[in-house]
């Protein structure tokens, strides 16, 4: 029997919404339609914003959880529409929610994590049940809420007879190895910095295929101060976000470097994503020959070029090469994570997140 769900995702690099729906048939996965949508100018504003402390957050946070489902509501029409599914077709709508803060095991040994989002109000825009907030009961089990990644991409990419890495480089990066022992976690950043200086200095939202960056020069330097950062040495678990790679953090990074020009930098922060990344391949997975590039960042030409020449003895490919485009991954770990948590079946890996154990992740709000 086949199984309907839609998987919602809005990332770190806050460029808007990608949406699939994926028929589940006996544990199979098939991605039957893919919609985005850009974020209005305001709404991302006001997103970014909420990333740091600020005057009035709960009202502000509110209101823009509210304008989120605005859009997560237009790209679920999009999809019944060019899939002609009713409402009722439906199981369920994964809807990750857009991360402001991610603080796990900080200040009274818990933390939290916290994720825009109003699933009662996207349940009753839709007519449709909706899974959110499934990052929170990790955080709850003494785990880090993140990567949660890990177990979907051990389910599409993952092989019994070798090793197979797979990094998602959205506004930050994350890594799964998928191994005999599967491990996974953030490296540091992916295009957040990048897409920040690019807007700066350009103008425009992101760097496309990396050619700002390929007309730099790296300014080594600078890229030692910028790999000096305690995040990108820490051992596993671990995660992060915004919260620590942000404008604030590059700022004091480039304080003796103010000569440099501005393209140089970009340069520099396209080594910095693919360095820590290659970092982490080396310490944690000497094994694999395969890693398979997923999110926005796979579209970077520039980038992919300097993972493949930082990592010789390893084949760097996109994931479209294995049968699931970059930006549909990220939304189709929603949908399976809803999906799990309607068969109330486990969707973190305490091997990752480092919880007390399997849980059960979300909380859903019938149609």
């Amino acid at each position: 029997m086949r199984e309907l769900t839609i998987g919602l995702m809005s990332g770190t690099s806050l460029d808007g919404v990608d949406g699939v729906l994926v028929a589940f048939s006996d544990g199979a996965l098939q991605v039957l339609q893919y919609a985005t949508q850009t974020f209005p100018p305001e709404t991302k504003a006001e997103l970014l914003a909420l990333n740091s402390p600020g005057s009035n957050e709960l009202h502000r946070a509110a209101l823009a959880a509210n304008a989120l489902v605005g859009v997560y509501a237009d790209v679920v029409q999009q999809l019944l529409e060019r899939s002609g599914c009713s409402a009722a077709d439906i199981q369920a709508i994964g809807a990750h929610g857009q991360t402001v803060r991610h603080r796990p095991q900080e200040f009274d040994g818990i933390g939290y994590t916290l994720q825009l989002n109003n699933p009662a109000l996207l349940a009753e825009r839709t007519g449709i049940t909706v899974v959110a907030d499934f990052r929170s009961r990790d955080v709850a089990a003494g785990g880090q809420g993140a990567p949660l990644v890990p177990a979907f991409h051990s389910q599409v990419f993952g092989r019994t007879d070798e090793a197979v890495a797979v990094l998602n480089i959205g506004g930050i990066s994350n890594l799964s190895l998928l191994g005999a022992h599967i491990l996974g976690f953030d490296c540091g950043p992916g295009n957040a910095l990048m897409d920040y200086w690019c807007q700066q200095h350009t103008g425009q939202a992101y760097d496309a295929d990396g050619a700002w960056a390929a007309s730099g020069t790296v300014q080594p330097a600078l890229l030692v101060a910028l790999l000096a950062e305690p995040y990108l040495s820490k051992a596993p678990p671990k995660s992060t976000g915004r919260d620590l790679f942000n404008p604030a953090w590059l700022a004091a990074k480039l304080q003796d470097f103010a000569a440099l020009a501005p393209v140089d930098v970009q340069a520099t922060l396209t080594e910095l994503t693919a360095s820590a990344i290659a970092t982490c391949m080396g310490s944690y997975e000497k094994n694999s020959k395969l890693l398979i590039v997923c999110g926005g960042g796979a579209l970077n030409g520039y980038l992919m070029q300097r993972l493949q020449a930082a990592l010789p003895a390893v084949q760097v490919q996109s994931s479209a090469a294995h049968g699931l485009p970059p930006l549909q991954v990220e939304a189709a770990a929603f949908a399976w994570l809803a999906r799990q948590a309607l068969l109330l079946q486990p969707g973190n890996l305490a091997s990752v997140t480092g919880a007390r154990g399997s849980r059960v992740l979300g909380a859903i709000y019938p149609a």
